[in-house]
């Protein structure tokens, strides 16, 4: 072996320790500079097992392997050392001589134990090598050896946890999760079954060993898979002492200065050892030929007709008789046993016996625990199916859920007991408990379903009765609004409630969960109210327009109003405001438990009467007027109902006073020009002038009547013609347009005129011919006579009407030229 692998002898072929080769191997390694960052790791398996080959590839020394062609024999004598290449931290690989060797023949096993031991005192890691067909078999598994090895050791050395390594070679079909157990169980019995010093009778296993298993594929027949699964294997060496790490418990480990004076101790003492004994040869003939019988009772079992037809046909369903099958297939097998094995150690042959018995069980427990499973699903889907059924019939829903349990139940635990297997004590009531609880799982949710449904159709009946009666409440926007609210709500939560406690009577509920659900479905029918409030102040500046303009423009019989300038528009307007200051008073805060507040003082007094308001402020105050709305609460209303906050409302308020005062100012325009238009009565003193200044022309008429029949005719004629060319008319449109229309239209005027009462004439002097037609002729002169020239008036720039608002010191004025709609006042007049 080449010096590059630093490899040398620790311990000879005949016990003894070779301390200079230690020593130098020390030296070359440079082991005494690594303090405690290193770790040891040895293999023991049968000989000629390929524990050589395989320390090679893992860690990459160059340990001396077995020629195949010279024939099976001794590769390796005693223990040797190497130092593994590439691996971080510095890693030791020990080779031991394979055990059960015909160089050493059947009594020198002493070597072997004394090995054995050592590499599980010295070593972080023992890899176990061993054949996948010898699992299970006493020798060849290393068993005696390793019950030996751990009853010593305990008795000679300080726990210190060791990472057992089982490799097992050339793996077969069989999964590595179905043979791991079986050597976890076999490590656990040898400890169990060693005597143990007082201070570790109650010691576990995992205080002296981590129990590690691997499988390797074939070298010879599968040489690239095996360098592959290898290779992997190699990656769990790397920082193997770190937490967590494949070296377990470093807390016996010594530095490494000192490991050559630490290891000559360890073998000096397991070699002044007497105890170490293998058992007697007629055991170990028993146990492997008992082995043998039961492997081969096991494999017939496997190749059984009946079990694998039995299993097939469980694959598919439940089947009749299961467990009677099953047991009668493994009691043929285990009476075969005994009858090949009857003159065996009576020991050995018990313990095979129980073993076989428990591979057999350990096979067919796939197929009982898919017996159970298909019983489960059946009682569950029985359960289900009767579960709906009686709902529909109406039955209710904790009788129905309490009888078809029952019955499922029942089913499940007669199937149950037809599938129990005599040679076993298995236990169904796990399968039995996830069967409650699938059923109990499948109640609750068709509980919860049908108590959502029954919620559901609850809330939305609820919804629907407050939704449209509130949002009415609140646009009416009365006096006691909330009042209304709250009635309206108590009333349909009373009836909501008892209508949804008939309805969950038959779920057999406890009394705090019945509470609680009642308890929701008022908090929802408040939290229904609640929503439309807020719903409906985000719309209340469209409410107080509507309802300002309701009472502004109609009077108290809902009639419109027509503005003949004898309303008092200043009473109407603060009406109007007031009733819009209502709807907003209202929709300031949720009040829905009846707590009192000042809400609608605050707000008429700031808003309405705010000049009364401000004056006894500042006589309150010194002169200092503080603004009751400049905040973001309301006194005596909790955060959470404030609807508007009183600096919004007043925000609110502002707004709602820009956009109403056209109103208000086309209603003022409107009254202005009404009086315009019907008053043309010069004033008092031009009056009294003319009675002063005209009394001689009075007097002269008195006494010349015939001066009053001309000045009656040419007043009718003025009429006459004041009324064809519409002179009121059109002098709304200005003196100069109204002055340049009549004197065009003068002259065709006179004329029309004058020809219509030469009509009129001739038609008088020919009605005693014909009155019919004379009648014909006046209403034709009245239907011909042209209508009025009805147009919009306007107001000149300069007529600027105004009108002192309710809320004090603001004025509102007329826009110019304002619209207005004329009235038939030119038709009364004609008539």
């Amino acid at each position: 072996m080449g010096e590059d692998y630093c490899a040398t002898q620790l311990i000879e072929g005949y016990g003894e320790f070779n301390v200079a080769g230690l020593e130098n191997f020390m030296k070359k390694a440079k082991l005494g500079e690594c303090g405690l960052s290193y770790a040891v790791v040895a293999i023991m398996g049968p000989q000629s097992s390929g524990k050589s080959t395989l320390m090679n590839h893992l860690f990459h020394t160059n340990f001396r392997e077995m020629d195949a062609y010279r024939g099976r024999s001794q590769t390796t004598k005693g223990i040797w050392m190497a130092n593994c290449l590439g691996i971080e931290p510095l890693t030791i690989a020990m080779d031991l001589e394979g055990t059960d060797g015909r160089e050493r023949g059947e009594d020198d096993t002493a070597f072997e134990k004394q090995s054995a031991l050592f590499a599980l005192a010295v070593s972080d890691v023992v890899l176990i090598n061993m054949w996948c067909h010898d699992i299970g078999r006493e020798q060849a598994a290393n068993k005696p050896l390793l019950k030996t090895v751990f009853q010593v050791m305990m008795r000679l050395f300080s726990p210190r946890k060791t990472t057992l390594l089982f490799v097992i070679r050339d793996k077969t079909k069989t999964p590595l999760e179905n043979l791991e157990p079986i050597l976890r169980e076999d490590i656990e019995k040898i400890w169990n079954a060693v005597p143990k010093p007082q201070a570790h009778e109650n010691t576990p296993l995992s205080e002296f060993f981590y129990v590690e298993v691997t499988a390797l594929s074939s070298y010879e027949d599968k040489e690239e898979k095996f360098k592959q699964e290898v290779a992997q294997l190699r990656q769990r060496f790397f920082h193997s002492i770190s937490p967590g790490g494949l070296a377990g418990d470093r807390r016996g480990a010594v530095p490494a200065s000192a490991f050559s004076i630490s290891a000559q101790q360890i073998w000096k003492v397991i070699r002044e050892n007497k105890d170490l004994d293998l058992p007697a040869h007629k055991v170990m003939v028993a146990t492997v030929r008992c082995e043998e019988i039961a492997n081969e009772m096991l494999g017939c079992l496997h190749s059984d007709e009946d079990w694998l037809a039995l299993e097939e046909a469980v694959q598919s369903g439940p089947v009749q008789g299961f467990g009677k099958k099953l047991s009668s297939i493994i009691d043929a097998y285990l009476s075969e046993y005994d009858a090949e094995a009857i003159y065996f150690d009576e020991g050995v042959r018990n313990a095979k016996r129980q073993q076989l018995e428990s591979k057999a069980l350990d096979l067919v427990y796939p197929a009982y625990t898919t017996m159970l499973g298909h019983l489960r699903t059946r009682a569950l889907e029985n359960f289900r199916t009767k579960m709906e059924q009686s709902l529909k019939n109406g039955e209710g829903f904790a009788a129905s859920d309490h009888k078809c349990t029952q019955s499922s139940m029942l089913e499940f635990d007669q199937g149950s007991a037809d599938a129990a297997i005599k040679q076993a004590n298995w236990d169904a009531s796990r399968i039995r408990e996830k069967l409650c609880r699938d059923i109990n799982s499948h109640a609750s949710s068709v509980r919860e379903a049908k108590l959502s449904e029954i919620r559901a159709k609850s809330e939305k009946h609820l919804a629907e009765a407050l939704n449209e009666p509130v949002e009415s409440l609140f646009e009416a926007g009365g006096k006691d609004t909330w009042a209304s609210i709250r009635k309206l709500l108590k009333r349909e939560i009373e009836a909501a409630v008892s209508e949804y406690l008939s309805a969950i009577a038959g779920f057999d509920l406890e009394q705090e969960t019945i509470n609680t659900m009642e308890q929701n479905l008022r908090d929802y029918a408040r939290k229904s109210v609640e929503i439309k409030a807020r719903e409906e102040a985000g719309k209340i500046l469209i409410r107080m327009k509507d309802r300002f303009s309701t009472v502004f423009n109609h009077d108290n019989d809902s009639l419109p109003r027509v503005w003949t300038g004898k309303e008092d528009i200043r009473a109407i307007t603060r009406d109007a405001r007031s009733a819009s200051l209502k709807l907003l008073s209202n929709m300031a805060a949720i009040r829905l438990d009846e707590r009192p507040d000042d809400v609608t003082n605050v707000l008429h007094s700031s808003l309405i009467d705010r000049r009364v308001a401000g004056t006894s402020s500042q006589i309150t105050s010194g002169g200092a007027s503080p603004d009751p709305l400049a905040s973001s609460t309301w006194e005596g209303v909790v955060p959470e109902d404030t609807l508007i906050t009183p600096v919004h409302c007043k925000s609110l308020w502002r707004q709602f006073q820009a956009e109403t005062e056209y109103t208000v100012t086309q209603a003022i325009s409107a009254q202005e020009a009404y009086k315009r238009s019907n008053n043309w009565l010069p004033p008092p003193w031009a009056i009294v002038a003319m009675v002063v200044l005209g009394f001689n022309e009075f007097m002269l008429l008195l006494k010349n009547p015939l001066y009053l029949m001309v000045m009656f005719v040419a007043y009718l004629l003025g009429k006459a013609l004041w009324v064809q060319m519409d002179v009121a008319g059109e002098f709304r449109h200005g003196a100069l347009p109204g002055l340049l229309s009549i004197s065009s239209r003068f002259l065709p005027t006179v004329l029309n005129l004058l020809k219509r009462l030469a009509e009129e004439a001739q038609g008088y002097a020919t009605a005693p011919e014909g009155q019919g037609q004379n009648s014909t002729t006046s209403q034709t002169f009245r239907n011909e006579v042209p209508k009025p020239n009805i147009v919009s008036s306007s107001i000149s720039s300069s007529a600027v009407s105004s009108i002192a608002s309710s809320d004090g010191d603001t004025e509102y004025s007329s826009p110019n030229l304002t619209q207005r709609r004329r009235t038939n006042t030119q038709e009364a007049e004609l008539s």
